[in-house]
């Protein structure tokens, strides 16, 4: 039964990163702002004395990298959807053999 929670968990943590890295780096939010042209950024950038960081992270190719993790994420996802049983079967005996 652990052995499946854990799955299942691990799943939807993959799911939920995924989407979040996937989407976050192109959606504007009203309050906060753009993802390169926010507050927080800014902060950040001014404080550290690097606003070369503003400049990178606003980048289309940082964008991308970070939109391919998401993917990425949601590929491992789908794959342990598709190999649940097999996952199980794996953490059960890891389990059985450490005790």
């Amino acid at each position: 039964m652990v052995a499946k929670l854990t799955v299942i968990f691990f799943i939807i943590l993959c799911l939920m990163l995924g989407v979040f890295l996937t989407l976050l780096p192109w959606i504007s939010f009203g309050v906060i702002g753009d993802w390169g042209d926010n507050y927080f950024l800014a902060l950040v950038s001014n404080i550290t004395g690097l606003p070369v960081l503003q400049k990178i992270i606003a980048s289309s190719w940082f964008r991308g990298a970070i939109t391919g993790l998401g993917i990425l994420n949601l590929f491992i996802a789908f794959w342990e959807i598709a190999h649940f049983r097999q996952s199980v079967q794996r953490l059960e005996r890891s389990e059985a053999g450490g005790k």
